[in-house]
């Protein structure tokens, strides 16, 4: 179903076809098949690292676990400081070599003749989790990326009980690391029982380091990074291939998947769904260029 249009110059030249969960109410589209999640999911595997026994450093921590970072300094420093507490280095990192992911931070590394490094790849703090609850596990740091590992086993385990059914695929992330397959209304579920869990429950913990330490989940000015700090309550992680999921306590969640994978559609759909549940959100338009000047945007199709 279409879910965003493209206009410039007021005449409509495409549109994104796409998927919205809204917990409580019909949605758009096949809700209910499977798809893979990407980052959106972390959120979820943080909650596995606490229940294997992770002890972060600080709450803040889980955060930055969470996120995919822009490989701001503060970002990079603190994956540098949470391996470290663990005993390792950032070549225990098993994610590829990256540059920062937001322009800022990847101008300036470049700038001062950086080169790609693992720890400035924006899923190292998720990685540092894992290498960190191997250590307190006594489990293999050398192949905590495979999907049969121990580590991988139990976040798989932690997954589908907070979606509240079966893992239907596992594939490899851009990070390197095991990404499941669940459905859209089982992610949206998933973060309505995360923000709904009592208070010093892993599910909680983790609700409540992203949402106090927004920065760490994204960076400075990111989507994810507005919405937290703009709407009380709200919890959002976007991800790859044209995916976000948010939820408010007594209120609901959303999930949803832009069918082409475009990063342009996604938040303006995440916006149109939250204001269906109807939480007031910021202004946050993408606009179309012509010239170097704006002529346009990318705008969501009403439902319901």
């Amino acid at each position: 179903m279409i879910v965003a249009e493209v206009v410039r110059s007021g005449f409509v030249e495409s549109v994104h076809h796409g998927i919205v969960a809204v917990t409580g109410r019909p949605g758009v589209g096949d809700v209910h098949s499977p798809f893979f999640p990407r980052s959106s999911s972390k959120p979820l595997q943080t909650v596995g690292l606490l229940d294997c026994g992770l002890e972060p450093r600080e709450e803040a921590d889980l955060a930055l676990i969470s996120g995919s970072h822009d490989g701001d300094t503060f970002h990079v420093e603190r994956v540098r400081a949470m391996l470290a507490a663990a005993g390792l280095g950032p070549e225990a990192l098993l994610c590829p070599a990256d540059l920062p992911l937001g322009t800022a931070p990847r101008n300036s590394w470049l700038r001062a003749g950086g080169d790609a490094e693992p720890i400035l790849m924006n899923c190292s703090g998720k990685h540092a989790g894992m290498l960190a609850t191997c250590v307190i596990n006594g489990w293999p740091l050398d192949s905590y990326l495979d999907a049969k590992h121990p580590l991988q086993l139990a976040l798989a385990d932690a997954v589908a009980a907070l979606a509240g059914e079966p893992i239907a695929a596992v594939g490899v992330d851009g990070c390197g690391a095991p990404v499941l397959a669940i459905s859209p209304l089982a992610l949206a579920n998933s973060f309505l029982r995360l923000v709904e869990a009592e208070p010093g429950t892993p599910r909680r913990r983790v609700a409540d380091a992203m949402r106090a330490h927004p920065q760490l989940v994204a960076g400075t000015g990111t989507d994810d990074t507005v919405l937290m700090n703009s709407v009380p309550g709200l919890l959002t992680k976007k991800g790859a291939d044209g995916v976000a999921a948010a939820a408010i306590a007594g209120v609901g969640a959303v999930a949803i998947k832009i069918s082409d994978g475009s990063a342009r559609a996604r938040t303006p759909v995440l916006l149109a769904a939250l204001r269906e549940l109807g939480v007031a959100v910021p202004s946050m338009d993408e606009v179309v260029l012509g010239g170097g000047r704006p002529v346009g945007e990318v705008r969501a199709v009403p439902y319901g």
